[in-house]
């Protein structure tokens, strides 16, 4: 089951001071159809450097894609299932298209999920533990661990039977 992600977003009123413009669970929300059980809750969307703050519109109000905008960054929070649950099974080329990375697969690795993307990305295990996949090692995160992934081949294993819970922040960069 997909968690809900309660957020709370601040805006301003009329006469500048400062409110809640959301407080409810994150509606911009999609599991993967080929892989069920993974799920991406986007949080908060920019569309560029510097980001504007004003107007109270949603900015996660659109379809899920894997890359931020070009000089924009993403706020999102992902669900990873047990491998158990999916990894044998996924159609990994179908569940990139589908969130409009195509482009990211690495079809010539023998991990189906290796993809590259063309950010700088801040991760943080909120809960459980994953493995952080590169072309030639592997390191197990767990919760409150950091990553700092910039631009490199990698993928992703949970190895127990626990989904983990990854906070994920994009930040669009030139590609290697």
């Amino acid at each position: 089951m997909v968690e809900k992600i309660r957020r709370a977003v601040t805006g301003h009123d009329q006469d500048g001071k400062s409110i809640f413009i959301i407080d409810a669970n994150a509606t911009a929300v999609k599991e993967m159809e080929s892989m069920p059980g993974l799920a991406l809750t986007d949080i908060w969307v920019t569309g560029n450097a510097p980001a504007n703050n004003e107007g109270d519109a949603d900015a996660a109000d659109r379809p899920i894609i894997l890359e931020p905008p070009k000089n924009g960054t993403i706020f999102r929070v992902v669900e990873f299932p047990p491998d158990t649950a999916w990894r044998d099974s996924a159609d990994a080329q179908e569940a990139f298209k589908s969130i409009g990375a195509g482009h990211a697969s690495d079809q010539s690795a023998d991990d189906p999920m290796m993809h590259k993307t063309s950010t700088v990305d801040y991760l943080i295990v909120l809960k459980g533990e994953i493995w952080a996949i590169l072309d030639d090692s592997e390191t197990c995160l767990k919760q409150g661990d950091v990553m700092v992934q910039r631009g490199t081949n990698h993928s992703w294993s949970v190895r127990t039977e626990e989904p983990c819970l990854l906070a994920a922040i994009l930040v669009d960069a030139d590609p290697i």
